[in-house]
């Protein structure tokens, strides 16, 4: 192994010590005429953009790429960084140019479609989005994330609801321990007014996901609602919030989204 091998593994040692800046001196001593100067050269970007400092990375990120601009890797990876910043018109122009590079596209091209599709539909470009969501399916069939992110976008929007549900049931059948497509099925069920089957799917979210913040909305909104049914059907029966057993997961955002305001009373309609 070279001088230079030893360098890039000096510095995924300080990357699994969660030391990037460490990592970012190493990966700058690689000669530029290695042939592993490109790949220093992506490590360093991503740790910049962990550092937050997105703009260094984004700009070392464009050198790698203007060096090759058919580098689909390198493109993908600025692709990343800019949607994980919430970038999303900029980071599908990027894909976009990865998108360019395809001539024939594959199943192992799905993935560019998909996060493609996610910063259309996040920048409000709803076709175009649904475009890239479907040419994502077309490519790998079966593939559980695209599933859910078409199938509940449709829901959302009150369209193409039978096979939008179809789409995230067969989702959460292979990802049935994934907090965030679960949640999908039990927010679609809530958004189609099934608050039965809201509620129970969205327990299940709470249990694999406790701390998720908009998950507990989820549910908190789904027990207002049943409550809320259920009290059309029902009078006067009212108790306090236990404090034993599943309910203790629920957190306090669920147990305040469901309090009648000014009162520290609940309606008992779970059971009936």
């Amino acid at each position: 192994m070279g001088p230079q091998w030893l360098l890039l593994s000096l510095g995924d040692l300080y990357e699994a010590m969660k030391k990037p800046e460490l990592a970012n001196k190493v990966y700058e001593r690689v000669l530029l005429n290695s042939p592993l100067h490109r790949y220093a050269q992506i490590q360093l970007a991503l740790n910049l953009d962990s550092l937050d400092r997105t703009d260094e990375a984004k700009a070392s990120f464009e050198k790698v790429i203007a060096a090759n601009p058919t580098d689909l890797e390198a493109i993908m990876a600025l692709g990343n960084v800019l949607r994980g910043r919430k970038q999303f018109a900029e980071c599908a122009n990027v894909y976009s140019k990865g998108i360019d590079t395809i001539r024939k596209p594959e199943k192992s091209n799905w993935m560019i479609y998909y996060f493609r599709g996610i910063c259309f539909e996040r920048a409000k470009q709803w076709p175009k989005a649904e475009a890239d969501l479907k040419k994502s399916l077309e490519l790998f069939p079966d593939q559980p994330h695209v599933l859910n992110y078409l199938g509940y976008s449709w829901i959302d929007q009150g369209v193409n609801l039978d096979e939008g549900m179809r789409m995230i049931k067969r989702a959460v059948e292979q990802r049935a321990d994934d907090g965030y497509i679960v949640d999908s099925l039990g927010w679609a069920y809530y958004r189609l007014g099934n608050m039965d089957e809201a509620v129970k799917h969205l327990e299940r979210t709470i249990e694999l996901k406790p701390e998720d913040p908009t998950i507990n909305d989820h549910l908190g909104d789904a027990y207002w609602r049943a409550t809320s049914q259920c009290c059309a059907r029902t009078t006067g029966a009212r108790f306090t919030w236990p404090t034993t057993g599943s309910a203790t997961r629920k957190s306090a955002a669920v147990h305040n989204s469901i309090t009648q305001p000014g009162s520290t009373n609940f309606v008992d309609c779970w059971d009936r």
